[in-house]
């Protein structure tokens, strides 16, 4: 048995998400398809994180046990000619066989890009949320400044998380002018379920003059989810990079 990681890039768009669900088409799902049939048995694949529906991925890290010889370039290119072309391998390597993609991580890195001139282009529509207001920058940043670091981050959160803790540390929060909006990117040991995008509402609420950065501040204390934004739209957000 070899151990394999994959670098993948997707489109999240038509997806459920990343994990294997009951109904509905998942990105572990069209892998694990893909792989089982390569490998002829079930394959159990592990992936970095958890992308919620509509996320897209440019660096997403998977591994898995592989039992048939494959060279890795063939083996990369035989996976993508089974998969749709919104889903992609990157590369394909040999690994420790200690390494696992969630467990070994150490870092995370997403971008939450918004839009805000009035026409989104229709090459950008997928990837951006198109907020036609203009945003306070400067304020948006002292308030992702207060989140920076090690935090009980329950009130970025749904209720029925099922994570052992809310505790994350987040160690880089930063807030990008584009030419066509901004980036929020941020870089942290864990997260927890619509937690970027939660931050990304928080921020765009902040920017907007509709919360203060105090509020923010308070709503780390207080752990309560009604203290801060609304969950920003899928469409936004990507996983860039994962950190080992």
């Amino acid at each position: 048995m070899t151990n394999i990681k994959l670098t993948l890039a997707y489109d999240g768009t038509e997806y459920n998400g990343w994990q294997i669900q009951s109904e509905g088409r998942t990105i572990q799902g069209e892998l694990t398809r893909v792989l089982s049939l390569l490998d002829q048995r079930h394959i159990t694949l592990h992936g970095a994180g958890r992308t919620d529906a509509g996320v897209h991925a440019e660096g997403q890290v998977a591994s898995f046990g592989l039992e048939r010889d494959f060279g890795l370039r063939e083996l990369r290119d035989a996976i993508n000619g089974n998969l749709d072309r919104d889903i992609r391998v990157l590369e394909a390597e040999f690994a420790d066989d200690s390494f696992h993609a969630r467990v070994s991580a150490r870092l995370k890195t997403y971008r939450y890009r918004i839009w805000t001139r009035d026409v989104v282009s229709p090459f950008a529509r997928r990837y951006v949320h198109h907020f036609r207001s203009a945003l306070d920058i400067v304020t948006m940043r002292q308030a992702a400044s207060l989140l920076e670091g090690k935090h009980d981050f329950k009130a970025f959160t749904v209720s029925a998380s099922d994570a052992e803790t809310s505790v994350r540390t987040i160690r880089r929060l930063e807030i990008i002018e584009e030419s066509d909006g901004l980036a929020i990117l941020v870089s942290a040991d864990g997260f927890l379920r619509y937690m970027v995008r939660a931050i990304a509402g928080t921020l765009i609420e902040v920017g907007r003059g509709r919360l203060s950065a105090t509020r923010v501040a308070n709503a780390l204390s207080t752990l309560d989810r009604s203290e801060v934004g609304p969950t920003a739209p899928a469409c936004g957000l990507t996983l860039l990079r994962v950190d080992y």
